[in-house]
């Protein structure tokens, strides 16, 4: 037997990342204790964030401590925060859904409302890389700030939904909380200029609704926004809507309808291929989106608001980030 053959290799150790108002810990740490035992797995270290820390110091300091995935249980603005900290880092980031939509969780068929099994998963899944969205968000006062996201960005009215739609109201009945903000935004009509161009090709001068950047293509009801996006194809997808004075939104809400239907059959992509799509609703592909506004807008990553801007700069970081999937 060779010299040191007979020593014990120490057990995998887990960290948790969370927000104690977003989740109810003493289940957690139940839910942790018990998958620990059953995986034979070390104590987890358990990392708080604070109101003075969105999440992104709790995440730097469970990536230093050497765990083998790091579970991050809270809101959508915690899990942003913890994927601003760990990609690139090729930790795996085992995620316990909360929120109101759930669309990335969703969109990688991660449990949902089933805290056990989300905890299982991290512990236990197979490792799936994903792309992760990259915004440098150019302010009023000349200032730059760098963020991530995982699922979309939006200007315009979906910015408007994330800042004005009343939080109470949100979690008593979820998605159905928007439908006020978004009939107040059709009625009104509000556009902006914007020029925008995609990776190296010629800048584009045009008038615009809302504008909508994503990872991922779709909403809560069902709608297919973005109907060739891929979480890891290494592309940002991004969909302006431009209806006008005329009959746009009708041809933006039969679209949007029927998105679904045309993407999921061969058929229906050859049809979505043979009929024309209309002006007030355009898609495009890139892996760079640069953005300036003729007047300030409100923009929103992933749910969250992020204020106004002058401008953004989007891209994507192919791979960036490992989850936990079942």
């Amino acid at each position: 037997m060779n010299e040191g053959s007979d020593r014990m290799v120490p057990a995998p150790r887990a960290a948790v990342v969370f927000n104690p108002a977003k989740v109810d810990v003493a289940a957690l740490r139940k839910v942790v204790g018990v998958e620990e035992s059953v995986s034979g797995w070390g104590p987890s270290a358990w990392f708080e964030t604070s109101k003075d820390d969105d999440g992104r110091s709790a995440a730097e300091a469970a990536a230093r401590s050497g765990a083998a995935v790091i579970l991050v249980a809270g809101g959508d603005g915690t899990l942003r925060a913890a994927v601003e900290a760990l990609t690139g880092s090729g930790i795996p980031l085992g995620l316990l859904p909360t929120g109101t939509a759930n669309l990335f969780a969703r969109e990688l068929g991660l449990p949902l409302n089933d805290l056990a099994a989300s905890v299982s998963t991290a512990f236990t899944g197979d490792d799936r890389p994903v792309d992760v969205g990259t915004a440098v968000l150019h302010r009023v006062d000349g200032a730059e700030s760098r963020h991530a996201f995982l699922v979309m960005a939006g200007i315009g009215v979906d910015a408007h939904m994330a800042a004005h739609t009343n939080e109470r109201l949100k979690k008593r009945i979820g998605w159905l909380a928007y439908s006020d903000p978004i009939a107040r935004s059709v009625l009104g009509n509000r556009q902006f200029d914007m020029v925008y161009r995609l990776d190296d090709r010629a800048e584009v001068s045009t008038r615009a609704h809302t504008v909508i950047v994503g990872n991922s293509g779709s909403l809560p009801a069902g709608l297919l926004l973005l109907p060739d996006a891929v979480i890891d194809d290494g592309l940002l997808d991004a969909v302006v809507f431009r209806p006008g004075r005329g009959p746009g939104w009708t041809n933006i809400g039969y679209r949007l309808t029927f998105n679904r239907v045309l993407h999921r059959t061969r058929f229906g992509r050859l049809i979505a291929r043979l009929t024309p799509r209309p002006r007030a609703i355009q898609w495009a592909q890139a892996t760079r989106l640069q953005v300036r506004l003729e007047t300030p807008q409100e923009i929103q990553l992933d749910g969250d608001p992020h204020g106004l801007v002058t401008g953004a700069a989007l891209s994507v970081h192919h791979h960036g980030l490992t989850i936990r999937v079942p």
